[in-house]
């Protein structure tokens, strides 16, 4: 046998019990080094389980989120491509597991506008502020809110001490 065939067999097994541990960034790595050995087939195979270890590799909210801030993190992600569907899904079910957390509330009302639920996004707004009274500054930046620049409700939710609202 080849010799540099051996040392790239040799490498390739390596890499198979490095992924077979889980340890898929060093895998990934030893993986590399097996393209560029002389065997086509070892190559081949070694393409197979470097696919598979970068699938791996993916940060776990990303594959099957669990957590209240990983579906939050998720939802952020899918609303930031413009897969408002998939970000709603995401962050309705983040709310469900976490209905205090502020930031989930804030994202769904900016998700809201984004899709022309004005309702909607106000009732998601007024509670984030509720929980949370500084999230009323950063909205009035949020470029996400300009659907509601022109709404009534939305400026006095924002700018309550104009109306004397204040203290409600």
């Amino acid at each position: 046998m080849d010799p540099r065939v051996q040392a790239q067999l040799k490498v390739y097994d390596e890499a198979l019990g490095l992924f077979h541990q889980q340890k898929f960034a060093k895998a990934k790595q030893e993986l590399e080094e097996v393209l560029k050995g002389p065997s086509k087939e070892l190559a081949d195979r070694a393409r197979m389980h470097l696919k598979i270890a970068e699938q791996r590799m993916k940060p776990s909210a990303e594959q099957n989120p669990r957590t209240a801030e990983e579906h939050y993190q998720r939802g952020v992600g899918m609303m930031n491509i413009g897969r408002w569907d998939d970000a709603r899904e995401s962050l309705l079910k983040a709310r469900k597991a976490a209905p205090k957390a502020d930031h989930i509330h804030y994202a769904l009302a900016a998700l809201d506008c984004l899709t022309g639920e004005a309702d909607s996004a106000m009732a998601n707004l007024k509670v984030a502020i509720q929980l949370r009274a500084e999230n009323r500054y950063h909205a009035r930046n949020d470029e996400d809110f300009a659907f509601l620049q022109e709404d009534p409700r939305f400026t006095e939710l924002l700018y309550p001490e104009k109306d004397g609202m204040a203290g409600q």
